[in-house]
């Protein structure tokens, strides 16, 4: 086995990161090259233990390899690794599509496999575009989506997107969406009322813009959003690919405001931080809106060549099972309320923090602005890191998203370490700037 300062070089000789100048990559010391897992942490090559501060970004849910996930993937790995679902169909995708549909918000009746957020998400306004067109309304050609969104790296998800660091260079490439404030719900009744003849669908993720920073919407919007939708006849699409599987404290952000979108899309935590697997669930209305006799081409032509995967499958079907049986949710409320007040009283009080957002395990840690490029967020993540916990930045806000499984003691030490981290590289600004 190569030695870690080998896969180092090698890494550096070869490797292109995600969201990552790589320039710095190549400069920065030291790397931490993740060798194992094993619950909710991850080791290194040199044997060091991590608290997965941020879920490996924001899909493990029931821990590193916990042992029925492992075992439903062995067992699957026995029958078959993959076979398309173009004209064919197998056990674990018909399973996983009857728990996701008794789970999720009611109406929401038909399920379309993909294998990434993004994708999801594409699935998701490619049939809204196509349920109006098969309707005679091809018209609706646009979006609304909300300022600072974020729906995945493709051109259909970055069309709805709004975060101009990650988007505005692509411009001339997307579509053209009109954005609404989040949170108001009267501006969103106005462009409405402007633009409604026009549009498709109105795209949300529901109670919390994750990747703007954990940015938190007024209660009773989401129900707001539902209502004018219906109001002006346009479809809605929530985006739970972050915020759903439990990350809010309930098993999908809708149900806290108990509304039912047209298209639902998730990913992330769906095979519990295993495989790549998303989903759009649909109603039987936009679903039944595709049928009809061949030659009238109403089939929607979308597709992957890992569509329903029977692995991630198998994966996914366990981890529905893990939250029944070790039922998961009810043992997160504690845990929820306990994050708040480690939060209020660690961190919320540190001279450089600016603003806390919770909304369950989603958090969001805003520090006062500093120069860009003091990448005050980037030197907290790696003072925490030193401390022996793996967290990551969204600009300068620190997010942290363990794993619904996280023990007490682990969710109290992660608090603290990123509380340790904060006043660490608070300190070195200071005596920098003096």
């Amino acid at each position: 086995m190569p030695t870690t300062p080998e896969l180092i070089a090698a890494d550096r000789r070869h490797l292109w990161h995600p969201f990552t100048q790589q320039q710095d990559w190549c400069e920065e010391e030291p790397v931490l090259v993740i060798d194992r897992a094993q619950g909710t942490n991850l080791y290194d090559t040199d044997g060091n233990a991590y608290i997965d501060g941020v879920s490996s970004l924001w899909c493990n849910v029931h821990g590193h390899r916990h042992p029925a996930i492992d075992a439903a993937i062995e067992a699957q790995l026995r029958r078959v690794a993959h076979t398309t679902m173009l004209g064919l169909s197998h056990e674990p995708a018909v399973t996983l599509a009857e728990r996701l549909v008794a789970l999720a918000p009611p109406g929401l009746t038909r399920v379309f496999y993909s294998d990434s957020g993004s994708a999801a998400v594409e699935v998701a306004l490619k049939a809204a575009f196509q349920w109006w067109a098969q309707r005679r309304e091809r018209q609706r050609t646009r979006f609304i989506c909300l300022e600072n969104a974020y729906h995945g790296d493709t051109l259909g998800a970055v069309g709805v997107g709004g975060i101009d660091l990650f988007h505005s260079l692509y411009r001339p490439l997307l579509l053209d969406a009109v954005r609404a404030r989040a949170g108001d719900s009267a501006h969103l009744e106005e462009l409405l009322a402007v633009h409604g003849d026009e549009i498709a669908a109105v795209i949300i993720e529901p109670l919390v813009q994750g990747a703007a920073g954990m940015l938190l919407q007024p209660p009773g919007y989401l129900r707001a959003v539902r209502q004018l939708c219906d109001d002006h006849g346009v479809l809605m699409i929530c985006d739970e690919v972050a915020t759903g599987f439990g990350r809010t404290g309930r098993m999908f952000a809708c149900e806290h405001e108990s509304i039912t979108p047209d298209l639902l899309c998730v990913g992330k935590g769906l095979t519990g931080g295993y495989l790549p697997l998303a989903a759009t669930l649909a109603s039987e209305r936009v679903y039944e809106g595709f049928l009809g006799r061949h030659e009238e081409v109403r089939t929607f032509f979308h597709g992957h060549t890992y569509t329903g995967n029977p692995l991630a499958c198998a994966a996914a079907v366990a981890t529905l099972e893990c939250f029944e049986r070790e039922r998961t949710l009810e043992a997160l409320q504690p845990k929820i309320e306990l994050l708040a007040r480690l939060l209020e009283h660690r961190v919320a009080t540190l001279p450089a923090v600016a603003a806390v957002r919770q909304r369950g395990f989603m958090v969001g840690i805003e520090l006062e602005q500093a120069a860009a490029e003091r990448r005050m967020g980037h030197q907290v993540t790696l003072a925490a890191r030193r401390r022996g916990a793996v967290i990551r930045p969204l600009g300068d806000v620190i997010v942290l998203m363990p794993p619904l499984s996280i023990s007490e003691a682990d969710l109290r030490r992660l608090v603290a370490i990123t509380a340790a981290a904060i006043a660490e590289t608070t300190v070195r600004r200071l005596r920098s700037a003096a």
